[in-house]
């Protein structure tokens, strides 16, 4: 029946567990393959329930892998929780090579373009942003305060609004009497615009300020990172050139940022200006200095105009946060679809997050182009997922309060909706932080599952448009890249239009096919990186930027 048909569904033919697609009433009958279940609680939308009686310890699968094991014996009929269902994965090993792979038809996106900055090295980019970087944290005021010089005078604060009128209006209601009841009644609809000065440099998209709290106090090997990832933003195709200042005295050195631009891009040739407090003496005398030549480094960055470039030239990083149950069977394959799509005409994507790939790591070091690529992935899980034990906190650990709330309850169920995002091609790169992770097709990148972290790491590895797809909710952006947040379902769209770019709970709602979906999002990708459409993020300042601290500190 059509009803039934929108209610659940089974996501691959081996699994043992129904997904329901709307909030199901304890009592309701299901009837599946033939056979009719009686459900024996509430299942709420995106959770699951079991189609079969599965014995304790016995087997749960989805998406056709194991993602859990039972505590007691289960009934057909029962809701999967935490209480009753614990994380549980496949042993992988190296296996042959699987390169077959679900092939779009590339013709029907045949001759699409987008609008962007061509650097020097070959590489496009979707913005022009001027970067002002601490080498060490010890230099984050003096960034501030370049920013604070700077920013408004350019015309590039972001025009958000002030909520001073609705403290006054607080204000005064409770200097009139008004109860606490009352207060938390008001309505506070006053509106206050700022309004920002005109760019003087129309072509500069922004001047990003990397504020960070590393570059000493550190391991070396937390500072040799932070030196390589910051090497990766200033090499960035978003990025025209840079103004860098540093103490002198810390373990992240300027000489060790210019070795890792060079490993980057040999021929490098975009402004960089670099300066260390310690040899300039003064405050004022480095600052004037900076001033000076970020503003001519602007004035160089506006010469540049976009120009036409193919889809070759985009590199997509696929991200997730504040996943939920219908992640992995709308917006993640739709972008999965997407990238197939991307890869299909010479473009990159890059997938990261390893601690939500446990579970489909045979599956994916199996996709990997040859035998030494494979193993460089498992080495990477494997070693990453020993050290977060070690540190008392597996892989299984994962899944956050709000995933399980609603419906990732093990880390194997969201692993295997999360690597839906890299679509069926072969995995042509495997990277571990903070490496370029730009080759053409499916790269993956060493991160953490942290969104903020993972998003900072997948743009350093080259990706000039992040595509990052959310169920609950997250505001999570970008300094130098256009962070497209794509919801999962419709509910959170319509509650959320201010932080969330694209619906993909159409999938859900049976509105669109996920290859329709797919080719909705690539138009709207196009748009954004051709500069006609403004992601949420960015309208936001949503500049979100953490290096990831994989060391201890000394």
């Amino acid at each position: 029946m059509e009803s039934e048909k929108r209610a659940f569904l089974q996501i691959h033919p081996k699994d043992n567990v129904l997904v329901a697609l709307r909030d199901l009433q304890e009592g309701t009958e299901i009837s599946f393959n033939g056979v009719t279940l009686v459900l024996h609680q509430d299942v709420a939308a995106k959770h699951k329930f079991t189609i079969n009686a599965i014995p304790k310890d016995g087997e749960v699968y989805m998406y056709g892998v194991l993602v859990g094991r039972v505590n007691r014996d289960l009934l057909p009929g029962e809701r999967l929780d935490v209480d009753n269902l614990r994380h549980a994965a496949e042993a992988f090993r190296l296996g042959e090579r699987k390169l077959d792979w679900h092939k779009p038809d590339s013709s029907k996106i045949a001759g699409k373009t987008f609008k962007g900055y061509h650097r020097s090295n070959g590489t496009v980019g979707t913005a022009n942003h001027w970067l002002v970087i601490p080498m060490v944290f010890c230099e984050n005021r003096n960034v501030l305060t370049l920013k604070a010089a700077l920013e408004e005078k350019l015309g590039y604060r972001v025009e958000s609004k002030d909520y001073s009128d609705e403290v006054d209006g607080l204000i005064a209601r409770y200097q009139s009497g008004a109860s606490v009841d009352e207060l938390l009644a008001t309505d506070l609809s006053s509106v206050k615009s700022n309004t920002g000065s005109k760019r003087l440099f129309p072509n500069v998209d922004g001047i990003k300020f990397l504020n960070h709290d590393m570059g000493c106090g550190g391991t070396r090997l937390d500072s040799d990172a932070l030196c390589g990832l910051l090497a990766g933003y200033i090499v960035h195709p978003n990025v025209a050139g840079a103004t860098v200042l540093s103490l002198g005295c810390q373990h992240a050195q300027a000489s060790i940022l210019s070795e890792e631009i060079f490993k980057r891009d040999p021929h490098f040739g975009k402004p960089l200006y670099i300066f260390e407090q310690q040899l300039e003496g003064t405050e004022q005398t480095l600052m004037e200095k900076a001033l000076k030549a970020t503003f001519a480094g602007l004035v160089e960055a506006n010469r540049q105009t976009r120009l036409p470039a193919g889809l070759d030239k985009l590199c997509i990083g696929l991200e997730c946060g504040g996943s939920d149950g219908f992640s992995g069977i709308s917006a993640n394959p739709a972008l999965g679809y997407l990238s197939d799509m991307l890869v299909s005409v010479g473009g990159s994507v890059i997938l990261s997050e390893f601690p939500e790939l446990c579970g489909v790591e045979q599956e994916l070091s199996d996709r990997c182009i040859d035998e030494a690529t494979a193993e460089k992935f498992m080495h990477l899980m494997r070693t990453y997922n020993a050290k977060a034990e070690a540190d008392g906190s597996g892989f299984y650990m994962n899944p956050s309060p709000g995933n399980i709330r609603d419906g990732l309850i093990t880390d194997a169920i969201k692993s295997a909706g999360a690597a839906k995002k890299g679509g069926t091609s072969p995995v042509t790169n495997v990277v571990d932080y903070p490496g370029l992770a730009n080759k053409p097709g499916l790269n993956l990148l060493c991160t953490p599952g942290n969104d903020v972290e993972s998003t900072t790491a997948e743009v350093a590895a080259g990706a000039n448009v992040v595509l990052f797809t959310t169920g609950l909710g997250t505001p999570t952006g970008n300094p130098v890249t256009p962070v497209v947040k794509v919801s999962t379902n419709t509910k959170t769209y319509e509650k959320m239009p201010d932080i969330i770019d694209i619906n993909c709970g159409t999938i859900i709602d049976g509105e669109e096919t996920i290859e329709e979906a797919a080719h909705r999002l690539l138009d709207y990708v196009l748009a954004v990186a051709s500069g006609e459409v403004t992601s949420k993020a960015v309208l936001l300042g949503q500049d979100d930027f953490i290096p990831w601290r994989r060391g201890v500190s000394l």
